[in-house]
């Protein structure tokens, strides 16, 4: 662990002395309001203006330069100057947050900050995430001006998360990356009490991919199936036995799962349809075997739709890659977190089976992203992730600005 640690239970330690960064009482309050403010006027992938303005506005505000990126939402914020390492080191620590929201309702009742846009809710924590990035940019930016800030780091407030395959890809091409040596972020976790992360080394999520596929056939009366293709059968058939076929096709420890999320075809009793079709997501734990899946799920659908004697048309849409911790930047985080509130407000975590475009900033500089617990102590409620009553304590806000604060003070004196 770092020298530099907070006012934590081990800051007593010897040889360690208070870390600053902490977080103004008066910020935090404006912060929660800014994350309701969010809350209520959510926006889907690449429609995030009203959210990249007041981003834009809070940044400016402070005395900061945000660049809003080339497709009109989402920003880049720099916060200090760049400056080359003595060992060719990228020396920019970048710190990431998603800004899009879902298009799902928001079935909130009880609260004040239920959404006002119609099908359209932060469900999956998005407006915390932006919320603690920006918070973490504030009160950086005060220490940067203190001359207490030892690296330069980067805010990045990325559009279109909830899109395959992701708007991280137009970040990088942007040149979100430029002069970035190391990038972190967080992630609402539900099963996590609020003042926690979780962590871990190596994958934390998953690849995601999106699967459609058509089956045709000539269609008939329900009484002469044998006279033409029985379509309904087909993707039934297709449904049923693709996902296990695809199981049986590489190591099960690669967990390669084919899930369908919606199904159609015909419209009468007695009549078998022309069309079917169905829907879904191919997702997996391993990278190798995410390479394979494109090959192993077009070879599955193909033999299960001629043995019905079907046509098939597929549409594989390749999403994302698994998010890999690095084992340095999580020890960073680790550190970051003991720094603040303690090393058992550090838990272990399981690998998810959610996709997250994150995972393409890690295929060009190393990086982790933890889980931001957002469960109040003691609820035992579930409100999981993507669903219309997903709700947070809002005191993660605080834990997730003090981990990005403290993270970046970690890594610049150990630069």
């Amino acid at each position: 662990m770092s020298q530099l640690i907070c006012e934590s239970e081990e800051a007593a330690l010897p040889g360690m002395v208070p870390l600053p960064g902490t977080l103004p009482e008066s910020l935090r309050l404006e912060l929660i309001a800014f994350r309701r403010d969010l809350h209520m006027h959510p926006e889907l992938g690449h429609q995030e203006f009203r959210t990249t303005a007041a981003i834009k506005a809070r940044l400016e505000k402070a005395g900061l330069a945000p660049r809003v990126l080339p497709t009109g939402t989402g920003l880049i914020c720099d916060i200090g100057t760049a400056r080359p390492g003595a060992d060719g080191v990228r020396p920019v620590l970048a710190l990431r947050a998603d800004i899009d929201a879902l298009p799902i309702p928001d079935t909130k009742a009880d609260v004040p900050y239920r959404s006002t846009v119609p099908d359209r809710a932060h469900a999956c924590g998005h407006d915390v995430h932006t919320t603690v990035v920006l918070g973490a940019g504030l009160v950086l930016a005060e220490l940067h001006r203190a001359g207490l800030l030892p690296q330069p780091v980067r805010l990045i407030f990325q559009p279109a998360e909830e899109m395959m395959p992701g708007g991280a890809l137009g970040v990088i091409e942007a040149g979100g990356l430029d002069g970035v040596g190391k990038i972190i972020a967080v992630h609402c976790d539900p099963k996590v009490d609020a003042g926690r992360i979780g962590l871990r080394t190596g994958p934390i999520t998953s690849a995601c991919d999106r699967l459609e596929v058509s089956l045709d056939g000539p269609g008939g009366h329900t009484a002469r199936p044998h006279l033409t293709t029985d379509l309904v059968t087909a993707v039934a058939r297709v449904a049923t036995d693709v996902p296990a076929l695809v199981a049986r096709r590489v190591d099960a420890r690669a967990g390669l799962a084919v899930t369908w999320g919606r199904i159609e075809s015909g419209h009468a009793c007695n009549v078998i349809p022309q069309r079917a079709v169905l829907a879904g997501t191919v997702r997996c734990l391993d990278l190798d075997a995410w390479h394979e899946a494109p090959d192993l799920v077009h070879a599955a659908i193909d033999e299960i739709a001629t043995l019905h004697g079907a046509k098939s048309e597929i549409n594989y849409v390749r999403g994302v890659p698994p998010v890999v911790n690095e084992h340095a930047v999580t020890e960073l985080l680790t550190d970051a977190m003991a720094a603040r509130r303690g090393l058992h407000a550090v838990e272990d975590t399981e690998q998810s089976l959610g996709g997250e475009d994150f995972s393409w900033y890690l295929e060009q500089v190393p990086g982790a992203m933890a889980r931001l617990g957002v469960r109040t102590p003691g609820d035992t409620a579930r409100r999981d992730l993507h669903r219309g009553d997903f709700d947070v304590d809002e005191a993660a806000i605080e834990a997730g600005v003090e981990l990005f604060t403290a993270a970046a003070l970690l890594d610049g004196h150990r630069s």
